[in-house]
């Protein structure tokens, strides 16, 4: 009880749940397209998705502050790939959120005078960037964990007990792809973070791939992915320990 309570009490615990409903009621919008029994009801799960679209952007009206403080931490960090990675995606995510504001403010009616699509086109591209640089991040980290997982002594010697438990498997096919993919598998187990953190950005990759043409999917799939993502997201924020750092 007290976890749910300090989850709600945090601006990114109400963030989330707002997106994991958006998400939800737009994947039940897909799902429930085709019958016309339902009409009212996917016009209140439409209602409530632009509520919560609506209310998700007056909540990140202070993020953009927090984002370019978070690219001044991450600019001190000793890995140049890390400061690399993490510095764009913090920038590129503030400038999303700044498109994201305006679109907000042009919306309730305070600006009027500029152009709607090439705002949301520009956030979605700053979206892009900042997902491709936090996957960049998680497979670069990925790459570490698996360097200095294969050079402990313990994981040799899971190894080849595991290549000899399988010998179809290791002989007929290719030794070195399956000892990869098994030191792939141990290094996610030992760190359900990173694991956690490059799947939520697999799955938010497809909504601004699917905006920018890049690859065009369904409302379906968007939906699916965003709300799978948000779930992940409220899972590391439960857990402060799957949460990936830097």
């Amino acid at each position: 009880m007290e976890s749910c309570i300090q989850f709600t009490n945090q601006s990114q615990g109400r963030d989330r749940i707002l997106r994991a409903t958006q998400h939800a009621c737009a994947l039940a919008n897909y799902l429930l397209r085709n019958e016309p029994s339902r009409q009212k009801l996917l016009m209140k799960l439409q209602s409530l998705e632009s509520n919560m679209s609506s209310g998700r952007k007056l909540f990140r009206l202070g993020n953009t502050i927090n984002s370019i403080d978070a690219a001044k931490r991450t600019l001190v960090l000793s890995d140049p790939i890390l400061r690399c990675c993490l510095t764009v995606a913090n920038l590129s995510r503030a400038l999303y959120f700044i498109c994201d504001n305006v679109l907000w403010a042009r919306n309730i009616g305070l600006v009027r005078d500029i152009n709607k699509e090439r705002w949301s086109l520009n956030a979605t591209r700053y979206y892009f960037v900042s997902l491709v640089m936090n996957l960049t991040r998680d497979v670069y980290m990925m790459a570490q964990l698996m360097v200095q997982r294969s050079r402990d002594r313990c994981y040799q010697q899971k190894l080849h007990q595991h290549l000899n438990e399988n010998p179809d498997v290791a002989c007929v096919v290719v030794p070195q792809l399956d000892a990869l993919v098994f030191l792939l598998i141990e290094c996610l187990k030992s760190n359900p973070a990173v694991a956690l953190d490059t799947v939520k950005n697999l799955c938010d990759l497809f909504s601004p791939l699917d905006r920018l043409g890049v690859y065009q999917t369904n409302a379906g799939v968007v939906g699916f992915c965003g709300l799978l993502s948000s779930l992940l997201g409220i899972l590391s924020v439960l857990k402060p320990q799957l949460k990936i750092k830097p």
